[in-house]
């Protein structure tokens, strides 16, 4: 990415008015992130969401000089990141309405292993919870998951290195910039994680781990992997909200069983019986609800229509399709530079000429 774009993302993400939702609709609608910061006000003000007091932070002058810091600091320590609309950003994570625009890792991260999991709970882990969790990794390991987790004491690391031990690639997402780490008691695993996978954060690298950036983290541990799994919880908690917030991707959750007396047994037992979690006894129950025992099969070619006429923003969409495969509603919005709400009939269009298909995540692909 070239420094004037990036600059520009960070601007744009340091704006304390405008959220990832809203910085994506903006992005997508006057067709490029720099454009954000050409546009007249009242341009802007005509989309749907931006108002006066957003507006009014965008041209915010001390935005562009702590961004211009950011950057600097990003291209001395020669920081890596991924941009929401970049090939190397995460998909599961794409796929998320609020994942966040840019985030920063360190590592040796390879995204392309489709079989991600969370692992979260308690800091307050029990003899039994940590049992679990390290047989659960070790039978999982013939499968070769990504483990994710929040580098936190408990659950969390002892996921990271159970991880490490059979040999997994794992992430830690991290609620506070790369300039520090917490618990500082971690510090001795940073190599051992960044040889094995690394760290990855929304935040710039001075940022202090405050209590809503933790919330904030939550929601790239449950957007970045296929499934979260709560190994102890008490009655309320962080990894409860992961829980509820990987729900709301419509993702799968799993919850570990225990006594109705063990205090950090309480939210796996209350998610369980609220059908918010499936019953988690042993690797075999990840295994058949992620489909991770069955071989891809080998899909017969559906045949196309011959000859199908297709309008000027159909076939730009189509041709963009076959180049790229399948693609995000965001992303062909933005490359084919069409709008959303006519992107949407566009695609229904093709769909119904047999031409496109849409996937779970809101993905298209051409037939």
């Amino acid at each position: 990415m070239k420094e004037e774009k990036l600059l520009s993302v960070l601007r744009l993400q340091k704006c304390k008015a405008i959220g990832d939702i809203l910085a994506k609709k903006l992005i997508v609608t006057v067709g490029d992130v720099e454009q954000v910061f050409k546009e007249k006000a009242a341009t802007l003000l005509k989309i749907n969401g931006i108002g006066s007091h957003a507006v009014k932070h965008l041209l915010d002058k001390e935005n562009i000089i702590l961004a211009e810091q950011e950057l600097a600091n990003i291209k001395s320590n020669k920081i890596e990141y991924s941009y929401f609309l970049d090939d190397n950003y995460p998909l599961n994570l794409q796929n998320c309405i609020d994942s966040p625009i840019l985030f920063f890792k360190d590592g040796k991260i390879n995204f392309q292993n489709d079989k991600i999991i969370s692992i979260v709970g308690t800091r307050n882990m029990s003899a039994y919870g940590r049992e679990f969790c390290n047989n659960l990794i070790e039978n999982l390991a013939v499968y070769n998951p990504i483990i994710v987790s929040g580098f936190a004491y408990g659950v969390d690391i002892c996921a990271h290195k159970a991880a490490i031990k059979n040999n997994l690639q794992t992430i830690a997402v991290l609620a506070h910039g790369f300039n520090l780490i917490y618990p500082k008691v971690h510090k001795k695993y940073i190599h051992q994680v960044n040889e094995n996978g690394g760290f990855i954060t929304e935040f710039w690298h001075d940022e202090q781990p405050l209590r809503e950036n933790f919330l904030k983290r939550n929601r790239i541990v449950a957007g970045i992997s296929k499934a979260t799994i709560v190994i102890e919880s008490a009655e309320k908690g962080g990894s409860l909200v992961t829980a509820d917030i990987a729900n709301s991707y419509d993702k799968d959750v799993f919850a570990v069983p225990g006594r109705a007396t063990d205090i950090y047994s309480k939210g796996c037992n209350s998610l369980i019986k609220k059908n918010r979690a499936t019953l988690l006894t042993s690797s075999e129950d990840i295994v058949k609800m992620l489909n991770w025992d069955i071989k891809e099969r080998v899909k017969k070619p559906i045949q196309k229509q011959l000859f199908v006429q297709l309008s000027i923003d159909e076939q730009k969409v189509h041709d963009y399709l076959q180049l790229k495969g399948k693609q995000s509603l965001d992303k062909i919005a933005l490359s084919c530079k069409i709008p959303l709400y006519q992107l949407s009939s566009i695609l229904l269009q093709m769909e119904l000429k047999g031409i496109t298909k849409p996937l779970p995540g809101k993905l298209f692909e051409i037939v």
